[in-house]
């Protein structure tokens, strides 16, 4: 989707223009994708603008750093601050958010540990990553035959820069051929998630989802969709999947911070259910609507207010 751009952006601790957030051509990250980052969204509530879950995507880019062996230069309340400051700066009732921590300029090669530690924090206006008409009436997925990353070659535990090469990958190869989005699979043969989100399937009224075991990033929206489901006791666990599973489930849908809760209508041309969002799904949805526009008492907590 197009960037649109803002007034400003958070750039080491200071707001700088949209257009000055620059960088060195010989910067580390651009060479080497020796970054982490996070995607996250703020909603427009009655409250003004609230940021979903924005000290625990924060806390996750600390742990990705910590796995890339990247020092941060601030702490988890300082980012969490500065993603507010630079939210009220553009003025912005909804938007998504990149935070990002990167290796910048100064030193080349596969040992960049001398390397300086730059960090950003931009935002802007985002509507629906896989289209609304696909919010309401499904996707047409297909399996890549990219494979997802093996967990002893880099770790899907972070959320780096340089690994979304491969989802990027998957991504293009599978809308070439006239499909939304791709489900890949891990060398063992099972379902991970998609290029850039989670997966769940439901089959008989029970929710499941592949296990961080099979090689896929921990989402925040994953773990969400978890405790939704237990406050609408809906049977929810992690399982290995199959391609098979998802072809004879009831009902599936992707997960993810620009996703949201997307359902899947086919799979490699196999209509999944009765190839319109099931029931379940629909109350998934539903509660994570209600939650994030700041009308849903119970996880009121998930939001955090800009002002």
């Amino acid at each position: 989707m197009p960037l649109e751009a803002v007034e400003k952006i958070w750039m080491n601790g200071e707001l700088v223009d949209w257009d000055k957030a620059q960088v060195h051509v010989l910067t580390h990250a651009l060479h080497y994708g020796s970054g982490v980052f996070e995607g996250i969204r703020a909603y427009k509530t009655e409250r003004g603008a609230a940021v979903f879950r924005l000290t625990d995507h924060i806390k996750r880019l600390v742990r990705s750093a910590k796995l890339h062996y990247m020092e941060l230069p601030y702490s988890v309340d300082e980012w969490v601050a500065a993603t507010k400051q630079v939210i009220a700066a553009n003025g912005l009732d909804a938007c998504y958010i990149r935070p990002i921590a990167f290796r910048g300029y100064g030193e080349m090669g596969l040992y960049p540990l001398k390397a300086p530690v730059e960090c950003a924090i931009a935002v802007w206006p985002w509507g629906a990553y896989l289209g609304e008409d696909g919010i309401k009436h499904g996707i047409r997925a297909k399996v890549s035959t990219i494979r997802s990353l093996d967990a002893n070659s880099i770790t899907p535990a972070a959320k780096a820069c340089g690994q979304y090469l491969n989802s990027s990958l998957a991504k293009m190869e599978v809308t070439a051929s006239g499909y939304d989005e791709a489900v890949m699979l891990n060398s063992h043969g099972f379902v991970t998630q998609g290029s850039g989100e989670n997966i769940f399937w439901v089959r008989n009224g029970r929710l499941t989802t592949p296990p961080l075991s099979a090689g896929l990033l921990e989402g925040i929206t994953r773990d969400t969709i978890m405790q939704i489901a237990a406050k609408l006791d809906i049977p929810a666990r992690e399982a290995d999947t199959t391609r098979s599973d998802l072809y004879i489930a009831d009902e599936a849908f992707f997960t993810g911070t620009a996703a949201e809760v997307v359902p899947i209508r086919e799979l490699d041309d196999h209509v999944i259910g009765a190839g319109e969002p099931g029931p379940v799904t629909r109350r998934i949805q539903d509660r994570f609507h209600k939650m994030v526009a700041g009308h849903d008492r119970e996880f009121a907590h998930f939001l955090e207010h800009v002002k």
